[in-house]
């Protein structure tokens, strides 16, 4: 039916990259793939508990997440990940280690994500209230070459949603008849 390859959502907190992969991975159960979603947020919770966010921390988080990945891709699962995994030279490693892995990167301007957040961390980074706020006060780095730049900011979820749809099936990793 279909092989194993990894989703590798990226980007700064609010970008959509929960609501886009959570879409993705709706969609490819309704077609019977066999799938998992590793949202970020949950994996920090359960996986990576007890982790902070120095540069080492979110790497170790990064890196526990390609595994799993990883891990479900060899056993022919298609791998979702949604996590904002800040560093390039991280998100390279865990590629290299997958093998099969589409890059989406979720973009959108700083000033946006403020307006879009309603429990106000932005603007208490921006104010230098919170410190170490990927983006903000830490960094991140976006990819250089991702398979997909989404520009959530001004692109419809519908057509990002088929332009990740389209390239899974030009790739051929999953059935042109989805």
């Amino acid at each position: 039916m279909h092989k194993g390859f990894a989703l590798w959502f990226t980007g700064l907190s609010g970008s959509g990259k929960s609501t886009l992969s959570e879409r993705i991975c709706q969609r490819l159960a309704a077609c019977g793939a066999r799938v998992e979603l590793l949202d970020g947020d949950e994996v920090r919770t359960h996986l990576s508990k007890g982790l902070g966010f120095s540069k080492e921390d979110r790497d170790t988080n990064v890196r526990r997440i390609g595994f799993v990945a990883e891990l479900l891709v060899k056993h022919g699962v298609i791998a979702i990940t949604a996590a904002i995994s800040p560093y390039r030279e991280t998100r390279e490693a865990v590629r290299e280690r997958i093998g099969t892995f589409v890059e989406i990167f979720m973009d959108c301007p700083i000033a946006v994500l403020a307006e879009r957040d309603v429990k106000g961390l932005y603007k208490k980074a921006l104010a230098g209230e919170i410190l170490h706020f990927t983006g903000v006060n830490d960094p991140y780095e976006p990819p250089e070459a991702p398979d997909i730049r989404v520009d959530s900011s001004v692109e419809e979820i519908t057509v990002s949603e088929e332009r990740v749809w389209t390239l899974l099936k030009d790739r051929e990793l999953i059935p042109l008849s989805w």
